[in-house]
């Protein structure tokens, strides 16, 4: 990633050092919203009750992917986990080695392979199943974990259901993307932030039902499902 795509990691960093930052996060369909990001920094009762909740079928040694800030590597490692915190954005780690996370990696969810070693969970929190960007490289992924991690491996995964919505926009969006054969929370996306600007990338959110429909057949399945709101995470167990 060069510097000037890294927005996302940019805002991070300056959040740390002074607090406030935005960023804009613009869909394809020319749609914008500004969210401000200091909730990657927030401690556990900042959480999602699911996300508090899916913390206890954490076992063993911890692949955090998309760590942003490090907030659940952080309280993963306060637990004694042995965590190996990734994400693509150089700044990102940058910001996850100032905040104390132990083994913080560049690395994109493509490259992940057996170098890491091996894992008795798989932590996507903060909707990062979101991540994995379409059913297909959910399903390739789910089969290059499977092979990552041991026996009774659990994959936390953290999804945003978006069918809940009224928003007339992001209804039309929806359909606009069933209609090229696209689930409807597929969303493409690019985040800016001052003159810095991410490349445009696939987003997956999803419903339950859906999450348990894409894990099927790829030696995975959805044991439980934690929900608030249309918030909700899904805990995968080897079938």
């Amino acid at each position: 990633m060069r510097e000037q795509e890294d927005a996302f990691g940019r805002a991070l960093l300056d959040e740390l050092e002074r607090g406030d930052a935005r960023i804009v996060v613009e869909r394809d369909d020319g749609y914008v919203e500004t969210e401000t990001i200091a909730w990657y920094f927030g401690g556990l009762r900042q959480w999602h009750p699911s996300e508090r909740q899916a913390l206890r079928h954490v076992r063993g040694r911890v692949l955090d992917i998309g760590a942003g800030a490090g907030r659940a590597a952080l309280e993963l490692q306060k637990r004694g986990h042995e965590v190996v915190a990734i994400d693509i954005s150089p700044l990102a780690i940058d910001v996850c080695h100032k905040r104390g996370v132990r083994d913080a990696r560049v690395l994109p969810v493509t490259k992940i392979d057996s170098s890491l070693g091996t894992f008795d969970t798989v932590a996507l929190f903060g909707n990062n199943f979101g991540l994995l960007s379409t059913t297909g490289r959910v399903r390739w992924m789910l089969r290059r974990l499977r092979a990552m991690t041991t026996s009774g491996a659990r994959i936390i995964a953290v999804s945003y259901d978006p069918y809940g919505t009224t928003n007339p926009d992001d209804l039309a969006y929806f359909e606009q993307n069933r209609n090229r054969g696209r689930l409807g929370g597929q969303i493409r996306l690019r985040v800016r932030y001052k003159a810095h600007a991410t490349p445009w990338v696939d987003y997956l959110m999803v419903s339950p039902d859906e999450m348990r429909q894409i894990v099927s057949g790829t030696g995975w399945e959805v044991d439980q499902v934690f929900t608030d709101d249309n918030f909700f995470v899904g805990v995968i167990g080897k079938s």
